[in-house]
């Protein structure tokens, strides 16, 4: 098949966005030029032929552009799906859905029921409630499908693609095996199937295996440091913070930045700020804050009534520092950057505060035209040695106490760990050996990475 005729059978797919499938081909008719050029091999054949699948590529953009879809000629709907357990979400997970998206116009996503998951991998650490709460607060998914299993059969597969029009199914290009099969086999074969990038420097395993750092006695102590009471801080010493052994006075801001392999960059900050709109005249603002640690339903619960209070949702996340002054130990599980994607990804929030001020001020409130600013019943402790964050705001009469429909916390999490440290240490343990061996097959690292 000649250049040229491959690129005019591909033609239809611009109507889907496959102008990057037909650049594909022209890429490798490129590639057979600059072949046998390196062979000394000038046949004018070849290169007329190029010349003429460029040339039919110009006129194919061109007539893309002039029949560009407009209000009166709807594009077709792209449906795609992906499905996990999605075991304690996390930003990672949220970048896979917004890449899924972009594959097409609709994303469906199948939530692994408990039973399914216990089979094949063991109990996840979040119920099913919690599973569905998650992935559904995600600003990039459009449905949800819950008590989907594990593994796809062909039968399953069919029924996901005729009862909910599934164009295709997405997955990242990392392996997803379970008794050595490839759980999307079936996609494969139907010629269903498309990869998209792992978000690299981040994974519920590593997730886990920090929080597995964190001691039953250092959970206990971080817990009477987040009340602030004068009983914890005379514990602590003078209202000081215990961090790694040494006191920090209470108006000193202890020097804790969590570390991760996640690299951020400012282009993954723009991607997950998709959707926040500039504040315009008349709306009511509404100014929410907190450390948004393994950010979770409760979480999600709490944004979702705070945001019907108005009519646009700032949600403020405090620096690590902050909230290591706070909560002590080895708190927080997820630094300052990932925090602020978790947040992002939630389609209650409009935009967030990077590193607000703990205690609200009149400037802030005028500044960022406040006109509510909620709290949740429940939360971690927030009393700064008798100092109340929310003095002003309530001074002002606009201070809002929602009331929290989920007990679910960090420390509700921890503790899930905790009562399973065996059984998930050795699990983490193996995974990360996977994981590790990944990164190094994939960076050419050597076997020195694996043992790492």
């Amino acid at each position: 098949m000649t250049a040229t005729t491959a690129i005019e059978r591909a033609a239809p797919l611009l109507a889907v966005g496959g102008l990057a499938a037909l650049m594909a081909v022209l890429h490798r008719a490129r590639a057979r030029v600059l072949k046998a050029q390196s062979n000394g091999n000038t046949d004018e054949a070849l290169i007329t032929e190029l010349a003429e699948a460029e040339a039919r590529v110009q006129m194919l953009r061109s007539q893309l552009a002039a029949c560009s879809p407009s209000r009166s000629m709807p594009r077709k709907e792209i449906r795609i799906w992906m499905d996990g357990a999605f075991d304690m979400m996390h930003y990672g997970h949220a970048n896979a859905f917004r890449q899924g998206r972009q594959v097409g116009s609709c994303l469906v996503v199948g939530v692994n029921d408990d039973e399914s998951i216990t089979r094949c991998k063991g109990p996840p650490l979040m119920s099913d409630h919690e599973r569905l709460a998650m992935v559904s607060a995600c600003k990039w998914v459009d449905e949800v499908v819950p008590e989907v299993p594990y593994i796809m059969s062909d039968d399953y597969l069919k029924f996901v693609i005729q009862k909910y029009q599934i164009d295709y199914v997405v997955h990242g290009d990392d392996p997803c095996l379970v008794d050595g099969r490839d759980v999307y086999e079936s996609a494969v074969r139907a010629g269903k199937y498309r990869t998209i990038p792992r978000t690299e420097g981040v994974s519920t395993t590593e997730i886990v295996g920090r929080m597995l750092l964190l001691s039953r006695a250092h959970h206990v102590a971080s817990h009477n440091l987040g009340s602030q009471s004068d009983e914890a801080g005379d514990a602590a010493g003078a209202h000081g913070v215990v961090l790694g052994g040494a006191t920090q006075a209470s108006d000193e801001l202890p020097s804790f930045v969590r570390e991760s392999k996640f690299m951020t960059t400012s282009r993954m900050l723009r991607l997950f700020s998709e959707g926040c709109l500039p504040i315009t005249a008349g709306k009511k603002i509404v100014y929410v804050d907190g450390g948004w640690d393994m950010f979770h339903a409760g979480h999600v619960a709490f944004l979702r009534e705070a945001a019907a209070l108005g009519d646009y949702l700032l949600v403020g996340v405090h620096n690590d520092a902050v909230v290591n002054r706070h909560r002590g130990s080895n708190f927080p599980i997820m630094n300052l950057n990932e925090r602020v994607l978790s947040v992002l990804s939630c389609r209650f929030c409009n935009d967030v505060v990077i590193d607000p001020p703990w205690h609200l001020t009149r400037e802030m409130i005028a500044a960022l035209n406040i006109s509510v600013v909620a709290h949740g019943t429940k939360s971690d402790a927030n009393n700064d040695g008798g100092r109340d964050p929310y003095h002003v705001p309530k001074q002002m009469g606009i201070f809002c106490e929602v009331e929290s429909k989920l007990s679910l916390t960090i420390d509700v999490i921890v503790e899930r760990i905790q009562r399973n440290h065996e059984r998930i240490s050795a699990k983490v343990e193996r995974k990360m050996v996977g994981e590790r061996e990944y990164y190094a097959n994939r960076y050419g690292l050597g076997p020195e990475a694996v043992k790492a």
